[in-house]
């Protein structure tokens, strides 16, 4: 599930692009460096899964620590990134599904795009709401599916470039520190909607069949899988791609370097089905994320109860399932108003960049708060549980402030306001009143 929620087919395809066009040569190494907060949050959440797996993870785990309101904005500010993901994850959806006409300019096109990514939404909401034990057999099949397609794709790109040379060689100059001015924390942004979406495995931590030694191991892994993946296409891409070109790739990058490669386009035509497995799964893992949590931010009250029910055939909240396939076909149809595919991608991007460093940083502030005591958890734990997600919390903080003073408007008002437009539902006292189970 780990693997699935941060999808690596999906992020390389949507953000790549974005990426290069931001640290240029430097993209290789800012995978690599900001990977490393990461991994702080991903310790976090394991050592927070061991002692408390809720299905609210991080919004549970911070009320508890902290405070209530501390809490419900940390839920919020997931439940705001997965509505305006469902636009992220749909429409690369459409587009990779409208690669496989012969017209490659339906693949570009931004009604069809968002009509065909609306009806796979829709689509992949019914199956969720069939229940989770379904939903990760499926997942488990795709995920090896698309690994087993990446991995051809960037082998067959390596051989290429040594067969034919390079148009950028490889260079340990990729992992440099020459950031031009501003692209450092920009990329950083980038680079946190690369990883984001491994934390499903906590919110089905009240799901999941675990020792308390073992909690939270699935999303931990999975940040270093994902790793090696976007790495590799990020080194593959600039080897066969100028950076104009490779920055202009926001469609299907992944299609496109297949192609480049000399796959041709039955090779092309792999690539967007890998894209459409990883999307259908990152879809499917941000459904469980923003189900999980309201449902847990219901049963506890501070949001409405009558999202705190889980249905008796399925055992899933579908109350919630409902309300956010009502709201995302509401945000896709919106974003079908937006010039370009390749703006909504990157207005997207940014805003959920802005949301996740929030509750990612709170979480990994609640860790280090749990395991502050040296003396009680031992130094190894004390390090691994409190010092670096400590640290690690603390450079999201700080690239979600840069966000706010150099990010457009647009970008703002999404990713801001959105988070504060939890205050209206924000109830200090819980809401109340008993609501009976759903059959």
């Amino acid at each position: 599930m780990g693997v699935a929620g941060s999808a690596p087919g999906f992020s390389i395809a949507v953000a790549l692009a974005s990426l290069i066009g931001t640290a240029g040569l430097l993209a290789p190494g800012a995978l690599v460096i900001f990977a490393v907060p990461m991994i702080g949050i991903s310790l976090a959440y394991k050592g927070l899964d061991a002692r408390m797996p809720n299905a609210g993870a991080a919004y549970e785990w911070t009320t508890r620590i902290f405070n209530r309101p501390l809490g419900y904005f940390s839920g919020w500010a997931l439940l705001v990134a997965s509505v305006v993901f469902m636009v992220t994850g749909a429409v690369p959806l459409g587009s990779a599904t409208l690669s496989f006409l012969p017209d490659p300019a339906w693949a570009t096109n931004v009604v069809a795009t968002t009509c065909v990514g609306g009806l796979w939404y829709v689509a992949i909401g019914v199956v969720l709401i069939a229940g989770v034990s379904l939903t990760s057999k499926v997942q488990m099949v795709m995920s090896t599916i698309e690994l087993v397609i990446l991995t051809v794709v960037v082998v067959a790109a390596g051989v290429h470039a040594l067969r034919f040379g390079a148009v950028n060689p490889l260079s340990w100059s990729w992992f440099a520190l020459a950031y031009p001015p501003g692209a450092f924390s920009a990329s950083a942004l980038i680079v946190v909607f690369f990883y984001w979406g491994w934390d499903v495995t906590a919110n089905l931590g009240e799901e999941t069949d675990t020792t308390r030694h073992g909690a939270g191991n699935g999303g931990f892994l999975s940040v270093f899988v994902t790793t090696v993946y976007f790495l590799a296409f990020a080194g593959a891409t600039l080897m066969l791609f100028s950076l104009k070109e490779g920055q202009g790739l926001s469609d299907n990058l992944i299609y496109h370097l297949a192609v480049r490669a000399g796959l041709g386009r039955v090779g092309g035509l792999a690539a967007s089905l890998a894209v459409i497995l990883s999307s259908v799964a990152t879809l499917e893992t941000q459904m469980l994320q923003f189900s999980r949590t309201l449902f847990a931010m219901g049963r506890d009250g501070a949001m409405p109860r009558t999202f705190g029910v889980v249905a008796e055939r399925s055992q899933t909240p579908v109350r919630t399932m409902y309300l956010l396939l009502g709201l995302g076909v509401v945000m896709i149809a919106l974003a079908s108003l937006v010039p370009t595919v390749s703006q909504i991608l990157t207005d997207s991007v940014k805003a959920i960049a802005i949301q996740v460093c929030y509750y990612y940083a709170v979480a990994g502030f609640a860790a280090a708060w749990l395991y502050r005591n040296v003396r009680e958890v031992g130094p190894g734990r004390f390090l691994a549980y409190a010092l670096f997600p400590a640290l690690s919390a603390a450079a999201l903080v700080v690239l979600a402030l840069y966000a706010l003073v150099t990010f457009d408007v647009l970008t703002r008002v999404v990713g801001v306001g959105g988070l504060a437009l939890g205050i209206l539902f924000l109830r200090p006292r819980g809401y109340g009143g008993a609501v009976e189970a759903e059959a």
